[in-house]
């Protein structure tokens, strides 16, 4: 059995916003394994465990860099948010995004290895970044980036510095817009439904099956009857078709107009889209909080002492 710490407990939490010891009750339950632990609490506490998944935990800024149909996206990473904002770091990934749109480094080591002048920094992109962390006093991280370029127009869309979206696209300008924007409210995961990883798809389907075992040994300590295989099968499926129309963009209802769905609204302008590329700053990554494993481990104590 794994030792489940007080910072797993507090990274569990921060990731679903369930209760403390729900969440020490899950990993304890999952032997430790964080993923399995978030599926348990999502079967136990139903969709409230899974809201703040897309929490953002880290600092910096999403920088985009278009010209025609060349475009790039680019997160580079802070420590706080007070340096997210500084004039220094934003030049920094506007120049950086500029970078990879006309340059099309491979990777991270590639852009870093560029030439670049800021301020008396230089002569790569490398020696501007730890001169900015000399002179700002905190790290820089360039995260990841993507690069745009082909045939299909680019629609972009930035929610202030921390949510950026690339909508590649054909025909109306101003829908191309609005589905960017549409993006950046309501997190498709893919186009269409069938483009829905297939390990997202599993997991729902994992996740609606255990339910229904749940609500059937419940029916049962209660001596109510039991739904027939059948019905649950119907039920498990209608779960994940009802996430597949949540989580894909054209089955979406429009923001703008919620009687349509993207892709009756894109018909009606005569656009399609080929694809699009969102990036949220610090998605994934957990920001540290002082002092909160010590928070958890205390009130831990006081439940077993009650």
């Amino acid at each position: 059995m794994a030792a489940i710490t007080a910072s797993m407990v507090g990274e569990l939490r921060a990731k679903t916003d369930a209760p403390m010891m729900e969440c020490k009750k899950a990993l304890t339950e999952a032997d430790g394994d964080m993923g399995r632990a978030e599926e348990i609490l999502r079967v136990k506490l139903g969709n409230k465990a899974g809201k703040a998944a897309s929490r953002i935990t880290a600092e910096g800024v999403i920088a985009i860099s278009v010209t025609g149909n060349t475009g790039a996206m680019i997160e580079i990473n802070c420590e706080t948010d007070f340096v997210s904002k500084n004039d220094s770091f934003l030049a920094f990934t506007k120049h950086c995004a500029a970078l990879v749109a006309t340059s099309n480094p491979a990777d991270v080591g590639a852009l870093s290895a560029l030439p670049l002048a800021q301020e008396s920094f230089g002569p790569t992109v490398e020696d501007v970044r730890k001169g900015l962390i000399g002179k700002i006093g905190e790290n820089v991280a360039i995260r990841r980036f993507k690069r745009f370029a082909g045939d299909h127009k680019l629609a972009t869309y930035l929610h202030g510095t921390r949510i950026g979206v690339v909508v590649e696209f054909t025909g109306d300008d101003v829908a191309g817009k609005d589905v960017a924007m549409h993006v950046a409210a309501m997190k498709p995961v893919s186009v269409s439904s069938a483009d829905v990883p297939a390990e997202l798809v599993e997991k729902e389907r994992r996740i609606a099956a255990e339910k229904a075992s749940e609500d059937a040994a419940t029916a049962v300590a209660a001596g109510k009857p039991v739904q027939s295989p059948e019905i649950v099968a119907k039920r498990v499926e209608g779960s994940v078709q009802k996430y597949l129309k949540e989580v894909s963009l054209f089955n979406q209802a429009f923001v703008k107009n919620d009687k349509q769905t993207v892709e009756q609204m894109l018909k009606a302008a005569n656009t399609v889209v080929a694809g699009f590329t969102m990036y949220v700053v610090g998605e994934g990554i957990e920001k540290k909080v002082d002092d909160f494993a010590a928070e958890v481990a205390a009130q831990v104590a006081a439940a077993k002492g009650g």
